[in-house]
């Protein structure tokens, strides 16, 4: 079958390389235009439009999958099917409608649960013990269309969503390419969601990592291993917004008000709601990251101080 592969970020490398082994024949390639990227905010390819290059493969990077340059250009090639991973716009129903088998999307959530752009982090957020992947062909309504097949995953109880999106990126490119194998020779169909079990998982803001030390222990760990690598959790400490990884909730703390820290020789605790948590890394504003010990040695910080 010949397919053109949409996709952008490095989360889509893994589908990419997959397709591009298998006995399909993979025509071209559409990624998101060039972006700024890094201190320099240089212009810089997506890391799908380069694993093409090396790939050898056409690229396309249209400012919009509506601009009727680039549909004229998706016809040329000819697709009998558009895999999509993370490509990150909405593909209009006169694109829909080029390729016989349509587009068919690698959504990373077991179907109709977290519908959206961050189905990974709002999984851990909500403390899913079972998550997935999930194949569909893309209409007009977001992450709506009929399932071709599932795969399921652990939510283990340490996963950041950077650890269970990247297992799911490997595992979904399995996935992807069964469900172009079955779609190929016929004998893979898709089937409409349920109506009932429907969720959405909008994209996480800056705003939504600010960690509220009111909330459970429980609440702030899960929102701090979701919102790591991205948007990155965050407090802030004298003022400052101050970044932080991953805690350990301690069963036998001291009790400490919300916000409050404890500061030993090789750990520092923050209270919360309920019970205290242990800090990992920290990054101070202007710093580099570091484990929470040293940061609070480097800033002379004794018991009592506090995270608002």
């Amino acid at each position: 079958m010949r397919v053109v592969f949409a996709g952008t970020p490095e989360v889509a490398v893994p589908a990419l390389d997959a397709i591009a082994a298998s006995p399909h024949e993979l025509v071209g390639v559409v990624t998101r235009p060039d972006a700024p990227s890094g201190r320099g905010r240089k212009l810089a390819e997506s890391p799908v439009a380069v694993r093409a290059a090396e790939l050898g493969v056409p690229v396309l990077k249209p400012d919009h999958p509506r601009d009727p340059e680039f549909q004229t250009a998706l016809r040329e090639l000819a697709p009998d099917c558009c895999p999509v991973v993370a490509y990150g716009a909405l593909i209009p129903r006169s694109a829909l409608d080029i390729p016989e088998h349509g587009w068919v999307n690698l959504h990373f959530s077991l179907l109709p649960a977290w519908r959206g752009a961050a189905p990974v982090q709002h999984s851990i957020w909500a403390g899913d013990e079972i998550t997935g992947a999930a194949t569909f062909r893309i209409v007009e309504a977001l992450d709506a269309g009929p399932v071709y097949g599932v795969m399921t995953e652990t939510v283990r109880p340490t996963d950041t969503a950077g650890d269970l999106l990247g297992r799911l990126a490997e595992g979904g490119a399995g996935l992807l390419v069964a469900t172009l194998d079955g779609i190929a020779d016929g004998s893979l169909f898709a089937r409409e969601q349920p109506s009932e079990g429907v969720s959405l998982a909008p994209k996480i803001s800056v705003d939504d990592a600010r960690v509220d030390w009111t909330q459970s222990a429980v609440a702030s760990d899960r929102r701090i291993r979701a919102c790591t690598p991205g948007p990155g959790a965050w407090t802030t400490f004298e003022d400052e917004r101050v970044k932080l990884g991953p805690v350990q909730i301690v069963g036998n703390g001291p009790a400490l008000a919300p916000g409050v820290l404890a500061v030993g020789k090789n750990d520092v605790l923050v209270g919360t709601g309920t019970l205290p948590v242990r800090l990992g890394e920290v990054k101070a504003f202007g710093k580099k990251q570091m484990a929470a010990a040293d940061w609070a040695r480097g800033a002379r910080l004794a018991d009592g101080a506090t995270f608002v």
